[in-house]
C-alpha cells in the first residue's frame, strides 16, 4: 500500500490553489512579485532551504486561507530558473526529465538555483545532464566561470576539461607523429593536416606552456618517423630520375613528390622546435643534387613550378639551420650547399613570381615575401662564414650573373672587401717561435 506521503506527492500539483498550503513569493529588486502555490510536504522533503524556512525555528507569515508564505528574493535574470526549480520539485528527478533542461545554459541556471535552495535531486540530475551533453564554445566558457565555485557536487561536469597525465599525453603525441609522417593517401590529407597542426600546437609556447616537454624518447621517435619519411621521399626521387618526368607526372608520382615535400617542410618546423635538425639537414644536403636535377630536366609546367616552390620551402629551413649555426657542418658541405641552392633559388624566384592563372587547370604559385627575404639573409650568413677565397669565388660569379638582383649579396660583398683590405693589418704575425697570429 502506498504511503500517505507518496499519495500527497502524486495528487499534488504546483500552483494548485485548492490543495496548496504554502505560497512561495518570488520577488525581484525591480518590483516583480509572483505568488506560486505549493505544498509544504514536497518543498521540505526536496529542498533544505524550504525545510529550514518552514520549520518551527523560522518565523513565517500567514496569508489568505491560513497558508504559510516564504519570500524568495532573486535577480530578474534568474527569475525563470527559480520557477523551473519549483516545478521540478514536483517531478521525479531521474532519466524521465532529461528532455526538460532545454539546453546547457538553461540547465546551468537551474543548477545554480538548485544549489542555492539545497535541492540535491535536481542538482544531481543537472550535473548528470551537463556532464553528458556537448557544449558550444561560449557554453564551455560559462561553465568554467560558474562550476568551479560549486564544490565537489558539480565536479563531474568538469571531467572533460581536467589535465591528462603525462603518459597519456605522450601516447597521443607519439601516435599523432607516426600518422602525420606516414604519407597517407590523398583522401586522408585533411586528417593529416589536422594531425600536423595539433602537433605544432602541442609544442608551441603561447599563453600556456607547451603540452609536453620533449624528452629523449620523444626526440628519438620523432627522428625515426622523419627518417622513414625521408626514405619514402628518396624512393620517389629515384623513380623521378629513372623515368621521364612527363610519364611520372601522368602517373601521379609528381603529386606524391609534392606531398612528401610538404610533409618534409612541416617536419622541419617540428624538428627545429625540438632542436634535432642535424640528421634532417644532412639528409636534405645528400639529396640536393638529385632534387635539383629532377625539376631542372622537366618541361616547365604549372605543376613543376609548384613543385619548385615546395622545394624552396624545405631548402629555406635547411639553409636557415646552417646559416644561423643551429646545425654545424664542415666547410666543404657548407660550400656545396651554396653552390647547389644559390643558382637554383636565383633562377626559380622569377619563375615563381611570374606564375599566373591561365585556364581552369592552372594554379597560382605564391611564396611569402618574408621567405625570400629570409633566404637572402641566410645566404649572406653562410657565405660570410666560408673561407675568404671561397667567398671571393662566389661573389665573382654573382657580380657577373644576370640574376644579380636576387639574392642580393651586397652585404656579403661589402664585408668581404673590408675584411680583405684590413686582413694583413689585423692578422699581422707576431715575432716569436710559436708562430701564433695575434689580432691587433
Amino acid at each position: 500500500m502506498e504511503s500517505p506521503c507518496n499519495e500527497t506527492q502524486v495528487s499534488s500539483r504546483i500552483d494548485d490553489r485548492s490543495t496548496s498550503d504554502v505560497v512561495v513569493r518570488l520577488r525581484t529588486q525591480d518590483g516583480r512579485d509572483e505568488w506560486i502555490y505549493c505544498h509544504a510536504l514536497i518543498l521540505t522533503q526536496k529542498s533544505k532551504y524550504f525545510a529550514d524556512r518552514l520549520s518551527e525555528n523560522w518565523p513565517t507569515c500567514q496569508i489568505l486561507d491560513s497558508r504559510n508564505c516564504v519570500d524568495v528574493y532573486c535577480l530578474e535574470s534568474n527569475f525563470d530558473y527559480h520557477v523551473n526549480v519549483l516545478r521540478l520539485l514536483y517531478d521525479v528527478i531521474d532519466g524521465s526529465v532529461d528532455d526538460m533542461w532545454h539546453g546547457v545554459r538553461n540547465a546551468l541556471g537551474i543548477l545554480q538555483v538548485a544549489v542555492e535552495l539545497g535541492c540535491p535531486q535536481i542538482v544531481t540530475a543537472c550535473v548528470n545532464y551537463l556532464e553528458a551533453v556537448p557544449w558550444e564554445e561560449a557554453e564551455e566558457e560559462e561553465i568554467l566561470r560558474i562550476i568551479p565555485h560549486m564544490g565537489s557536487q558539480a565536479e563531474p561536469i568538469l571531467a572533460r576539461l581536467q589535465p591528462v597525465n603525462p603518459s597519456a599525453i605522450m601516447g597521443i603525441f607519439l601516435s599523432t607523429i607516426r600518422f602525420a609522417t606516414s604519407s597517407p593517401p590523398p583522401s586522408m590529407n585533411d586528417l593529416k593536416s589536422s594531425a600536423q597542426e595539433q602537433l605544432e600546437y602541442m609544442l608551441t609556447e603561447d599563453d600556456d606552456a607547451p603540452l609536453l616537454t620533449a624528452d629523449e624518447e620523444i626526440k628519438l621517435e620523432v627522428k625515426e618517423c622523419v627518417k622513414r619519411l625521408f626514405a619514402r621521399f628518396s624512393h620517389i626521387l629515384e623513380a623521378l630520375l629513372c623515368e621521364p618526368v612527363e610519364s611520372v607526372c601522368e602517373a601521379g608520382v609528381m603529386q606524391s613528390f609534392q606531398s612528401h615535400l610538404s610533409d618534409l617542410s612541416w617536419a622541419g618546423q617540428i624538428l627545429n622546435k625540438l632542436e634535432i635538425m642535424k640528421e634532417y639537414v644532412n639528409n636534405w644536403i645528400d639529396a640536393s643534387d638529385k632534387i635539383v636535377k629532377v625539376v631542372e630536366q622537366a618541361n616547365p609546367t604549372a605543376e613543376i613550378t609548384e613543385t619548385k616552390s615546395k622545394i624552396i620551402e624545405v631548402a629555406a629551413k635547411v639553409l636557415e639551420a646552417i646559416g644561423y649555426g643551429t646545425v654545424i657542418l664542415p666547410t666543404t658541405k657548407r660550400l656545396h650547399v651554396v653552390k647547389v641552392w644559390l643558382p637554383f633559388v636565383r633562377v626559380t624566384k622569377p619563375e615563381i613570381d611570374s606564375a599566373t592563372t591561365n585556364g581552369d587547370d592552372a594554379m597560382t604559385i605564391k611564396i611569402d615575401g618574408e621567405l625570400w627575404q629570409s633566404l637572402e639573409s641566410t645566404f649572406v650568413s653562410i657565405i660570410l662564414a666560408l673561407p675568404s677565397k671561397d667567398q671571393a669565388e662566389i661573389l665573382n660569379e654573382w657580380l657577373g650573373n644576370e640574376h644579380i638582383c636576387y639574392p642580393d649579396l651586397t652585404e656579403a660583398f661589402e664585408v668581404w672587401c673590408y675584411r680583405s683590405k684590413v686582413a694583413k693589418r689585423r692578422l699581422s704575425l707576431v715575432s716569436g717561435n710559436n708562430g701564433i697570429t695575434k689580432t691587433l
